[in-house]
């Protein structure tokens, strides 16, 4: 027992599962007891399933397809983006632009939205490339950081093999780090789903979970909002374990 408030103690999946178990269990006594009487702050695990019910039979299982779509679209179209600049950063007459689009990220959020707006007319599109203008930076600013990473002595072996400067670009920076690709894109996957419901709920008219929340807020269900909550975090836990499970498949000898 002592073991388990050791820091940095070894413990095994079993007894890691044991534990996980517990606090579950505990937050769930936790939530009925805090719900227990007529005045609360959360609503009811009964409420709670009743908002699930009520979102299922409003076509939850559509707006989650449409969310998705919209992720993997985002996704898709500021990895390759921010992939280009990444590898640009490299070169010196491009290095000073991909340094510039990493600044965007402090740009709000707000703002540049209204200006897409102006330009873009369509809902969906216009969801898509909010997205990625914001993840473009993100995605940018991380790949960069993974090339800035390498060491010095993998270039030199590169170097000492007479492989060209493009030949080094092509074998260290690119092949050399698709792992490091792949766990970057998980690791802003989280903001692309965070991101993403607060634009569905900004451009309603193409449905999504963002627009399932921007209605249950608007009459107040607390019931509908936790559940939607919950379906949003299973979902996202669910995309990073895909994502982390099919990196560890296709790059069995990564020191990730």
């Amino acid at each position: 027992m002592k073991k388990y408030f050791t820091p940095f103690e070894k413990i095994s999946k079993l007894h890691k599962t044991i534990i996980l178990i517990i606090w579950l269990v505990l937050l769930i006594i936790i939530w009925f007891a805090t719900t227990s009487g007529e005045k609360h702050l959360f609503p009811s695990p009964s409420q709670v399933l009743t908002g699930f019910t009520e979102l299922y039979k409003e076509g939850l299982v559509v707006h989650i397809f449409n969310s998705l779509k919209l992720c993997f679209i985002s996704i898709f179209l500021a990895t390759i983006i921010s992939l280009f600049f990444a590898y640009a950063w490299s070169i010196p007459v491009l290095k000073s632009i991909s340094e510039f689009v990493t600044k965007f990220r402090f740009l709000p959020f707000t703002g540049l939205s209204f200006y897409i707006t102006m330009v873009i007319h369509e809902a969906r599109t216009m969801q898509v490339w909010i997205l990625v203008i914001f993840l473009t930076t993100f995605l940018t600013t991380s790949l960069i950081a993974v090339i800035k990473d390498i060491p010095q002595e993998e270039f030199d072996h590169a170097k000492m093999l007479k492989c060209t400067r493009w030949e080094v670009l092509w074998q260290v920076v690119i092949l050399g780090r698709l792992d490091y690709v792949i766990d970057v894109i998980r690791q802003n996957l989280a903001i692309t789903w965070m991101m993403l419901v607060t634009v569905e709920s900004i451009v309603v008219a193409s449905g999504g979970l963002g627009f399932l929340i921007k209605n249950s807020d608007k009459f107040m269900n607390t019931g509908r909002i936790i559940a939607l909550q919950i379906i949003i975090l299973l979902i996202g836990l669910g995309l990073d374990a895909g994502i982390n499970y099919l990196r560890k498949a296709l790059f069995r000898y990564s020191k990730i």
